[in-house]
């Protein structure tokens, strides 16, 4: 095979593949789906986009990013960040773990708490700040979502 064919073939199976995480994702991402920190969308498109490239799918009010990344010793398929079509910003993560094993998780390595809703065979897990974990066909979503502040001069 010829070199340059060679190199073709490498940097096209490269740019296919989800990128890896930087080194902060699981400081800005980990901690704004615990609702720990500020909930900018701006923010965090421009983070997810600098980091795994476009999002590949825009729907339901969000930009949908696939990657390579694990939170809480997890891995997390795929990151969404709102657009601004609604009253709310939200960060949220489809994590291949059933939500009690992602609430587990969340427990022993950031010390955060999602208690069961109810007493359904599915309940949403809340924490204090109000972060969610909620099923999704056997994975788990996390998210945390708040209510955008008013324009500067209401």
């Amino acid at each position: 095979m010829r070199p340059r064919l060679a190199a073709g073939i490498v940097l096209a199976l490269a740019c296919s593949s989800a990128a890896a995480a930087p080194s902060t994702f699981g400081t800005v991402i980990g901690s704004a789906l615990l609702c720990r920190s500020h909930l900018e969308n701006a923010y965090f498109h421009q983070y997810l986009t600098t980091a795994f490239g476009p999002a590949y799918k825009h729907e339901g009010g969000a930009f949908w990013f696939k990657l390579d990344a694990s939170l809480w010793g997890k891995p997390v398929l795929e990151v969404m960040v709102s657009d601004d079509t609604s009253a709310m910003v939200f960060v949220g993560a489809v994590v291949d773990a059933r939500p009690e094993e992602l609430e587990e998780a969340i427990r022993v390595s950031a010390g955060l708490h999602h208690k069961a809703r109810d007493g359904s065979a599915a309940p949403l897990r809340i924490s204090n700040p109000g972060s969610v974990i909620a099923y999704q066909n056997g994975k788990s979503k996390i998210y945390c979502a708040r209510y955008k502040p008013l324009p500067p001069g209401r």
